[in-house]
């Protein structure tokens, strides 16, 4: 009988002793989870703030580098929030292992940047002790205190703002007096100049289209149906006309500007067909030219060439595009005021060689590199990134001193890529892709290769198109969200609304605060001052009163 005793309690202890082991495995596996987590987590952080750096430094020299920072941000929230979760479980592991001693385990993270100053602090003070933790007594005096602070949001607040006009009658003459009617951002004004701005921003700034908005907005309490909705923003559109009309007139001023144009889906009978979104920005900051920068939009149902000759009708300059072939009646000697001066982006030109010497996207596809690259390709990559680089270093210095370096360094560059290029092409079929490319940028026929060194003489134009392009990213990544535009007056609508969003965002400054300012002023301001409402000029004067306060 002891003998069968003894063995139970063997086996019992074995059990233990196996179980303790499992557990401790167990919580180790955990840690190693949360510490791979945390590690992959700290790199993908690293990589997306590397990407930033040189978004910020080069600026957004392709459409890969804005999608590689997109990509890069969604693929951050799942990883942050993975480490969170195994942070979590690793913590609850080590806590239930009550048998072993386990690593101590301390998630790696950025240093956080402290809280804005401008924000306002709530103190909540916690009750303090009125005697000694340790020996009871009440003689305790403070010494110091610890504070942590907190990030907080209070939700949206709705009110209703009542203005009231006071009547009074005379008690000689009988006669009432009562003040004027305020202005209203909109006629009946039962819609204040912020809500119409978040309204307007949301659905062309946020890219959330009316009926989500109002389902939202339902959610807090408050019933505005799409249709009511949809008439404020008719209404922004037609009290906002001055500003549009000034920044065109601005925009149409620059002897210098970038154009481009973006598909938008329009619906149509039967489902959609695809429309156009233009724009055309002046931006004078790569040569410190001093005019703000800014941008207007337009919409057309097709991409016929008679839209840009509308758009730019009466103007003349220097326009900066890629080889669309709509733009060609600009270019006519006879054309009126005077023919427009065509300048090449060299980024399209670029893109060509790139995408044949890509080695990731060739290895991606499943294809051997070794067989697919093309050398030729990948050495004019590496040519014509020698010019952005010097381009680069230019950036931000005037007309002038931009032409010397031009002249003195960057010429040479450009006429050996000529030559080496129209060397290498001689010994190609007209099939070849990499022809394609070389054909795109120094074609055999035409003077194509003219405009696209038209930047070697004249200091003011910039390399590439990238400033039209930024203009247009915002509209690309939005299709996804509001699907298509639902008619011509539509799109319309929304050349308005961009053409104001964006000229704001170029200026540094919040486009909703913005268009709540200039919705609530606008109607009380004599049209000799509504210049003082341009991005710019609102930017000057906001920080003047900031400086003076």
């Amino acid at each position: 009988m002891s003998d069968v005793t003894s063995e139970i309690a063997r086996l019992s202890a074995a059990l233990a002793a196996q179980t303790a082991r499992a557990q401790a495995a167990e919580a180790e596996l955990a840690q190693a989870r949360a510490l791979a987590s945390c590690t992959e987590a700290m790199i993908q952080e690293l990589k997306l703030e590397i990407a930033k750096l040189r978004r910020d430094k080069y600026g957004i020299s392709s459409e890969r580098r804005a999608r590689l920072i997109d990509q890069l941000e969604l693929q951050l929230e799942e990883l942050e929030a993975a480490a969170t979760e195994d942070a979590l479980a690793a913590d609850q592991a080590a806590t239930a292992d009550k048998t072993s001693t386990v690593r101590a385990f301390t998630r790696r993270k950025p240093v956080r940047k402290p809280f804005p100053d401008h924000l306002p602090r709530e103190r909540v003070v916690v009750e303090a002790p009125i005697s000694c933790s340790c020996c009871g007594s009440d003689r305790i005096v403070k010494m110091g205190e610890d504070i942590t602070e907190t990030l907080e949001v209070i939700p949206r607040q709705w009110k209703v703002i009542q203005t009231v006009r006071e009547k009074f009658t005379c008690r000689a003459c009988e006669k009432i007096s009562q003040p004027p009617a305020p202005f209203h951002a909109i006629p009946r004004g039962w819609a204040g100049p912020s809500l119409i701005a978040m309204i307007a921003f949301d659905k062309y700034g946020q890219h959330q289209p009316l009926n989500r908005q109002s389902e939202r907005i339902a959610r807090e309490g408050i019933d505005l149906s799409l249709s009511t909705l949809a008439d404020l923003i008719g209404h922004a559109c037609v009290a906002l006309a001055p500003i549009h009309a000034l920044i065109e007139r601005h925009v149409l001023d620059g002897g210098r500007l970038h154009g481009d144009d973006t598909t938008v889906p329009l619906l149509a009978r039967g489902g959609t067909k695809t429309a156009r979104l233009w724009t055309y920005v002046r931006d004078d900051r790569p040569w410190n030219g001093g005019a703000p920068p800014a941008a207007f939009f337009k919409f057309s149902s097709d991409r016929q060439m008679i839209h840009p000759n509308k758009h730019l009708a009466g103007w003349h300059g220097v326009l900066q595009s890629d080889v669309y072939g709509g733009y060609n009646d600009l270019y006519l000697a006879d054309r009126s005021p005077g023919p427009v001066r065509a300048a090449l982006c060299w980024s399209h030109a670029r893109r060509k060689f790139f995408e044949l010497a890509d080695i990731k996207a060739i290895a991606r596809k499943g294809k051997k590199v070794a067989e697919e690259i093309s050398p030729i390709a990948f050495d004019a990559v590496t040519r014509i990134d020698a010019i952005f680089a010097v381009e680069r270093e230019i950036s931000g210095l005037d007309a002038a001193s931009r032409l010397a370096v031009r002249q003195d360094r960057v010429r040479l560059l450009v006429e050996d890529l000529c030559n080496w290029l129209l060397q290498e092409r001689a010994r190609m079929s007209k099939h070849n892709s990499v022809a394609k490319a070389i054909d795109y940028l120094v074609p055999l026929k035409g003077n194509r290769w003219e405009a696209f060194t038209a930047f070697l003489d004249d200091g003011r134009l910039c390399l590439t198109n990238n400033a039209a392009e930024r203009a247009l990213r915002g509209i690309a990544l939005g299709r996804k969200s509001w699907l298509f535009v639902g008619s011509e007056r539509g799109g319309d609508r929304a050349a308005f609304m961009y053409t104001l969003i964006v000229s704001a965002k170029m200026n540094d400054i919040d486009p909703q605060g913005w268009l709540a300012d200039v919705l609530a002023r606008l109607p009380d301001m004599p049209m000799s001052r509504v210049h003082e409402l341009l991005p710019w000029n609102w930017k000057a004067a906001t920080e003047l009163k900031r400086i003076a306060a």
